[in-house]
């Protein structure tokens, strides 16, 4: 069940406001949603680096999110969560009122939001139905066809783009679901696009942090010594996830809440990921952006470096065996310094300095 402003948005299932596009058309045009998206494209972008004084302190335990990946974290062990890099991915923040717990998720597919959405609200909302959720979307820039902007529908297929159908998913489950879901954040479509002089359109956001005490959400940018740990290997767990069928319709888990810990879940690939590594390596910067994004103009500058990165790993690292001895998790720990420490337990652990 959706709420804006203390009033539900659907409360009738059986009728065609329970379809996923009325909704997310309502929503995009409700009043309150409208205002507070165009607030939010007020704030100014944060700059979330470990080097940066303004935009993170030594003293702050913070948790980063990669693509396919949600973490549910404990505001009494955790200061900031957050993700970055969504173009066409969606952002999803859940928030419990009263607990404080949030959850946040980088959905990158319809496939993931049914199962996701359940991951997420395990810890969140403690068995308890009656909670009040605080929702937030951020993400997922209009990336549709100008065909159909114009009218076309949306049985011409791929006109529609990846955006829309994502974000039409999860307002569809938010809806369907019997928790009280309060959306306070919109940020997606056309309230997250912006165009230059020649039509072409680009995100105004692409991240944001979510600070666990107060439940406030900031435009964010991260870097490496913030998008850790173990970031290599998480990013090809992305990739990797959709040829593994234990991670089907699944999000990636990573975090573990109780112990304040990434727990890094295996993931399985084949051969065929070094071959397909040994032949993207040959591709020019170019063609590695319109092979490999679903928003080549809209990337960042980073962009191919880490696709690269990712291959030459999968180059050096052919067997996934490798990566997770014995199918076990890749664990880390928080040190005093707030770098991360990989547990290993058949030999003396190794300390990883805020990124891998």
């Amino acid at each position: 069940m959706i709420f804006v402003a203390g009033a539900p948005v659907c409360t009738d299932s059986s009728s065609s406001c329970s379809q996923g596009h009325d909704i997310l058309t309502d929503l995009m045009k409700h009043p309150v949603l409208v205002s507070a998206s165009s607030s939010f494209s007020d704030v100014a972008e944060r700059k979330f680096s470990v080097s940066n004084s303004s935009g993170i302190s030594r003293h702050n335990r913070w948790v980063y999110i990669f693509q396919r990946e949600y973490a549910t974290v404990d505001p009494a062990l955790v200061n900031v969560i957050g993700t970055d890099e969504a173009t066409t991915c969606v952002g999803l923040v859940i928030r419990n009122q009263n607990s404080g717990m949030t959850s946040v998720a980088h959905l990158d597919s319809p496939d993931v939001v049914d199962i996701g959405l359940a991951q997420m609200l395990a810890f969140v909302v403690n068995q308890s139905s009656d909670a009040m959720l605080d929702v937030h979307l951020i993400g997922g820039f209009d990336d549709a066809s100008p065909e159909l902007v114009n009218g076309i529908t949306e049985s011409h297929g791929k006109l529609e783009g990846y955006s829309f159908p994502l974000c039409k998913k999860i307002v569809d489950s938010l809806a369907k679901s019997n928790m009280k879901f309060h959306i306070h954040t919109l940020h997606v479509l056309g309230h997250n696009t912006r165009r230059d002089s020649e039509g072409i359109a680009y995100p105004i956001f692409t991240g944001f942090l979510a600070e666990t005490a107060t439940g406030s959400i900031i435009p964010a940018n991260f870097d490496a010594t913030t998008r850790c740990p173990d970031e290599v290997v998480r990013r090809i767990r992305v990739s990797a996830s959709f040829e593994d069928p234990s991670w089907k319709g699944r999000l990636l888990e990573t975090y573990d809440t109780q112990t304040d810990q990434f727990v890094i879940a295996p993931c399985t690939w084949g051969m065929r990921k070094m071959h397909i590594a040994l032949m993207l390596q040959n591709l020019s910067d170019q063609e590695i952006l319109l092979t490999c994004s679903t928003s080549p103009s809209a990337e960042a500058p980073d962009f191919v470096d880490n696709q690269r990165r990712q291959w030459d790993y999968l180059i050096q690292h052919p067997d996934w065996s490798e990566t997770f001895p014995s199918k076990k998790p890749r664990i880390f720990q928080r040190a005093e310094d707030k770098s991360w420490v990989r547990h290993q337990a058949k030999s003396s652990s190794s300390s990883y300095p805020y990124a891998n």
